[in-house]
């Protein structure tokens, strides 16, 4: 297999750095990777590299304003979440343009399956897999986890910002440095109990318009998507062919998972089993 790494245009004057993973031998399947808020694209790199083995083409990509996509001029960047849906979008369109043939599988990570809602070509995934993809509500989360959120919310964000020109994420160990306007948008969305739906109709976003086949997977003791919160996104998709799957460590022969374990080459097996096979099994083509 090989990796090229390259850029494509998503919007004016913005471009965002792209992977791609080749395998040797195709199976005509493609996987797009959409990352959770924050997270460098090479985090997947091992779930990328295990997946273009088995034949599968990959494609991870960073935001704009994230890791090599134009994180050097952060405090000129004036994306937001829109733009972060058009990444996604873009990335989606490229890589079905350049495998036509290809049965096409989202898989999402956290904030990856919030933007579903707002990306226009949705419609081009066959598949959709979202891993811990949730609401951000505050109040739909339980003890520490509720606290954490409502300071994140409440406190850091509106007192940071301002004071760097984007949100210091990495200064506190949290992961990389967010756009001033994704951070603000994405805080909007946070103290209300609806959500994006705070700042969307409901006929205005893209879940009304998805068929597919969906599955969504969340984990207890998830600081960072609760089950509750998981839920509320995965009744979105009104239309869809929706497998909603909450899964217990201990049912699978270990402690934890969280929020970031999926993708840990510790968790091969059974969870990257398990996605081989659930797109293998929804593979209409």
């Amino acid at each position: 297999m090989s990796i090229e790494t390259f850029k494509i245009q998503t919007g004016l004057n913005r471009c965002i750095s792209v992977s791609k993973f080749k395998p040797k031998l195709s199976n005509n399947k493609s996987i797009v990777i959409s990352s959770a808020t924050g997270v460098l694209q090479r985090y997947y790199s091992k779930f990328a590299l295990h997946f273009a083995v088995l034949g599968y083409t990959i494609y991870t990509f960073d935001y704009s304003g994230i890791g090599d996509s134009d994180a050097n001029n952060l405090k000129e960047n004036t994306c937001n979440l829109n733009d972060w849906a058009i990444d996604q979008s873009k990335v989606l369109a490229f890589a079905k343009k350049e495998n036509t043939a290809h049965n096409l599988t989202l898989v999402t990570h956290s904030i990856g399956g919030q933007l579903i809602g707002l990306n226009p070509n949705i419609k081009l995934a066959d598949s959709i897999i979202m891993v811990c993809s949730q609401s951000g509500y505050w109040k739909l989360f339980n003890g520490f986890s509720r606290f954490k959120m409502y300071t994140f919310w409440h406190v850091l964000i509106p007192v940071l910002t301002p004071l760097y020109g984007y949100f210091p994420a990495k200064h506190l160990g949290l992961f990389e440095n967010i756009p001033k306007q994704v951070v603000y948008q994405w805080r909007k969305w946070g103290l209300h109990p609806e959500y994006f739906l705070s700042e969307y109709n409901t006929n205005d976003l893209q879940f009304k318009n998805i068929t597919c086949d969906v599955v969504s997977i969340s984990f207890p003791e998830d600081a960072f998507a609760s089950k509750a919160s998981v839920d509320w996104l995965t009744n979105r998709f009104s239309k869809a062919n929706v497998t909603r799957q909450h899964i217990i460590p201990k049912d699978i022969n270990t402690n934890t998972i969280g929020h970031f374990g999926f993708f840990k080459e510790s968790f091969k097996n059974p969870l990257w089993s398990f996605t081989k096979h659930w797109i293998e099994k929804n593979d209409l083509s």
